[in-house]
């Protein structure tokens, strides 16, 4: 049998198990999603309105004496957009062990310290992101409400609305980044099977294991999530162009 032929049997055996509702695969799935998911959301809560108050503070007038006095905190930003996701692990995986600070709380090998590893990761890019779609706006649409008469919360509403499409933009990068991740949380969870193994984690697992059938499964399934998402975010955009 060619190399051609074995991975088109390959692949149909792992659309065969796509299709077969596997029990372990929809936990799989659903632990990815809901970890992934809650770290984004409390992300947000955190990221989104420190990344508009930065934003504020970046644009306007006198821009460049005001970049100054926030360089030090655009760095350090801009460097943990870019954290390695084993650093984050091994962060929170020295705070949550026996011996460490938060110990005593049993969160280690759990989907909290999961949850907690991604978000720490999620936090400076939708931060980021946020600070720069409100920064790049804010100069132009606050002043110009400012000399029609609007108050500076009318003006700050503006400014936001003007930024949606790059806060959404935030939110689906940092969730995108956060279901792909593996060593962080393979090193925060321990991938044990049905209690924290995500779909990242067990496709290394899988691979390890010699089952491709089962990895591309859950390699579809993941690059599945990734089109949707930047499906759904490319119609979004679509419809805030035509408004």
């Amino acid at each position: 049998m060619t190399m051609h032929n074995i991975l088109l049997e390959m692949l149909g055996r792992a659309f065969q198990l796509l299709f077969s509702v596997d029990p372990e695969i929809l936990n799989i799935t659903l632990l990815s999603l809901r970890v992934s998911g809650t770290a984004v959301f409390l992300g947000a809560l955190i990221g989104v309105p420190t990344g508009m108050a930065l934003g504020f503070r970046f644009g306007g007038k006198e821009r460049l004496r005001r970049f100054i006095s926030i360089l030090p905190l655009l760095v350090i930003i801009n460097t943990f957009m870019g954290l390695p996701p084993v650093v984050a692990g091994l962060v929170v995986y020295l705070l949550l062990a026996g011996s460490g600070p938060l110990g005593p709380l049993g969160l280690l090998y759990k989907p909290t310290a999961m949850i907690i590893t991604q978000l720490i990761m999620v936090v400076p890019i939708i931060t980021g992101i946020t600070m720069s779609a409100v920064g790049s706006v804010e100069k132009a649409i606050r002043e110009k409400a400012l000399s029609l008469g609007a108050t500076d919360r009318q003006a700050a509403w503006m400014v936001l609305s003007e930024a949606r499409m790059g806060l959404l933009t935030a939110i689906i990068v940092a969730f995108g980044a956060a279901i792909s991740e593996v060593g962080g949380i393979m090193i925060t969870g321990g991938n044990i099977r049905w209690y924290t193994r995500t779909l990242t984690t067990a496709i290394v697992q899988e691979v390890n294991l010699g089952d491709f059938d089962k990895a591309i499964t859950l390699g579809v399934i993941l690059l599945s999530m990734a089109f949707a998402i930047n499906f759904a975010l490319t119609i979004l955009q679509l419809r805030g162009i035509k408004r």
